[in-house]
């Protein structure tokens, strides 16, 4: 049936929580009551990317781009634009600026963007099976089956030059290659959907946003191996993504696409799911498999690798889920297609979730040599409120802290690797001047030291070591002598580790010290943090700007502010706790901070 407009919703996660699931049954509401629900369609996609400006509503065929959508404004939507055919200026992007945008093509945001992996986000019914294979959904695993070997679909795959993309970037092609080269017999396929980055999303919303392209790329990789047999493995956090795998699973199954004899052919391959309980280390891949097996997820050494020896000592292939959606595409458009994105080192493109203080946060997916500047001040739109950019940190709480003279590397695994960070699986954190150093740095410390499995000395007893000294740096109590410690614990961590967890759980540390030695020395000789961060450093005071508004002891938590109406504030440093509401609060500049 084809209708006069559609209206895509995004339906995924962050919408979610805006009221999305309000603002479409709105939506649904007003239309019916315009009498055009013959007319228009509502579509609930998955996610579209522009976090910030979230909920979106779409409006096609004139694609109409509507951002920060409330359910309040279901009606006007309708009534001014499905039926008098006039746009909501107010819901369009930039319009308190001035210079209002209809479309998507206008929008900065989304300009240097190349959608592969996340190609059906926001243009699909992620529930509806139709829909996926509308798009070329399931040809490339008909074309393996009908036209190629499982030898032919690893070749395509190898000369595609798709590396994994979970963090350590090994080649895809001869991942499969060594799992295919084993005896035959039981065989697995595992999809590493434990995403634990702080910050990071992009496995969630491609899984909610078009979980065919995994399925499809599970059964693919399964028959080029010889593997009837496959695993998502999925943190039970995600109840949107795993509902929409389930869905997905099931009418797969209905159209012969999974279970027995798929298409008709002689090859049989399921999936089931697994669900993990949020540990991080689970994301290491051997760790990850003890855990499906039903034991504690720890690492053990390698050799031998999982494609030798893995799920219950059968060969087994882990691709995380941005590397599977890559597939199909591959399989479709052909390896010399894919060969030509991307840079010498990194074919492709790479999917990050871009956060922290940047002012279009979001899910963005860009080709592989574009470099951190772009991505930042180009579809990030800046740093927010005018402040200056400080830092950036790429592949979580396991990359390095970049300063600002690398805001030209192109963002490719040896380019980063040159600089003391690593790809990692997506996530890219932007930091301002507002920010100290050593105190994201012992964040990320914090976080490692609190999901290491503790099964090795290296990081058990390493990442501690490290912690407690970024502690006493930014207590005041730090010592010269513990700039060499740190870099000496941090060197044998990553040497001696068993797991990538340990042997990059130092990366932040060893990176902030190469490029911000500055702020280290600060807070150990000066007793100072210039961003206000380390509590213990900071001291405010009220200066004689202060003409006794009281805006600063109305807002002080502890009542640490004193004074009269009109006269100058005072406050009590023995109170104080440094939480510096006073002095984000003061409109007149009267309150310093040291």
């Amino acid at each position: 049936m084809a209708y006069k407009n559609y209206l895509l919703v995004c339906g995924g996660t962050a919408c979610d929580s805006s009221r999305g699931v309000e603002l479409t049954d709105a939506l649904r509401k007003e239309i019916d009551a315009a009498g055009l629900k013959d007319d228009i369609q509502i579509v609930r996609t998955g996610c579209l990317g522009f976090c910030e400006k979230g909920p979106i509503v779409k409006v096609l065929p004139e694609n109409t781009f509507y951002v920060s959508v409330k359910p309040g404004d279901a009606k006007e939507i309708v009534k001014e634009h499905l039926v008098k055919g006039r746009v909501v200026d107010r819901l369009l992007y930039n319009h308190a600026q001035g210079k209002s945008l209809v479309s998507v093509e206008g929008i900065d945001f989304y300009q240097k963007q190349f959608r592969i992996v996340l190609r059906n986000c926001g243009v699909i019914d992620p529930d509806k099976i139709d829909d996926y294979i509308a798009r070329d959904g399931y040809a490339g695993l008909e074309k393996a089956l009908f036209q190629m070997t499982p030898e032919q679909v690893i070749d395509e795959v190898s000369r595609s030059g798709l590396r994994g993309r979970g963090g350590a970037g090994f080649p895809t092609g001869k991942k499969w290659a060594f799992a295919a080269a084993q005896p035959k017999g039981q065989k697995y396929m595992v999809c590493n959907a434990d995403e634990g980055d702080p910050g990071a999303y992009m496995d969630r919303s491609t899984l909610e946003g078009d979980p065919h392209s995994v399925l499809e790329a599970m059964a693919i990789a399964g028959y080029a191996i010889g593997a009837s047999k496959g695993f998502i493995y999925i943190r039970a956090e995600y109840p949107l993504a795993i509902k929409r795998l389930q869905t997905a699973i099931a009418a797969a199954k209905d159209y012969g696409l999974l279970g027995s004899k798929i298409l008709g052919s002689d090859f049989d391959f399921d999936i089931e799911l697994r669900f993990g309980a949020g540990a991080f280390v689970c994301g290491e891949e051997t760790a990850l498999l003890a855990s499906i097996e039903g034991n504690r997820g720890m690492p053990r050494p390698r050799p031998p690798f999982p494609a030798v020896k893995g799920l219950w000592e059968k060969p087994t292939v882990i691709n995380n889920v941005e590397t599977l959606a890559n597939i199909p595409v591959i399989l479709t458009k052909g390896a010399e297609w894919f060969n030509k994105i991307g840079t010498a080192d990194t074919k492709g493109t790479k999917v990050f979730a871009l956060t922290g203080k940047v002012n279009n946060t979001g899910l963005i997916e860009v080709p592989m040599g574009t470099t951190l500047r772009e991505i930042i001040f180009e579809i990030g739109g800046g740093i927010r409120n005018g402040r200056q950019f400080k830092a950036a940190q790429t592949g979580g709480p396991s990359g390095g802290i970049i300063p600002p003279k690398f805001l030209d590397t192109p963002i490719d695994y040896g380019s980063l690797a040159k600089i003391g960070s690593i790809m990692g699986s997506g996530g890219l954190i932007v930091m301002d001047d507002t920010d100290c150093i050593v105190d994201i740095a012992k964040f990320y410390l914090d976080f490692t030291v609190d999901e290491s499995c503790g099964k090795c000395a290296p990081c058990r007893i390493g990442g501690r070591k490290l912690l407690n000294y970024l502690g006493r740096i930014s207590d005041g109590r730090g010592q010269l002598k513990d700039i060499d410690d740190m870099r000496n614990i941090g060197a044998a961590m990553a040497r001696a580790s068993l797991c990538g967890l340990g042997q990059t759980a130092s990366n932040p540390v060893l990176s902030s010290l190469n490029y911000f030695m500055e702020e280290y020395l600060e807070h150990i000789n000066d007793h100072k943090c210039e961003a206000g961060k380390c509590k213990k450093l900071t001291t405010y005071t009220i200066t004689d700007k202060c003409i006794g508004c009281t805006v600063c002891a109305r807002n002080c938590p502890v009542a640490a502010i004193t004074g009269v109406v009109k006269q100058k504030h005072v406050i009590n440093q023995a109170r104080c706790i440094k939480c510096g509401v006073c002095y984000e609060k003061c409109k007149f500049d009267a309150i310093t901070r040291s």
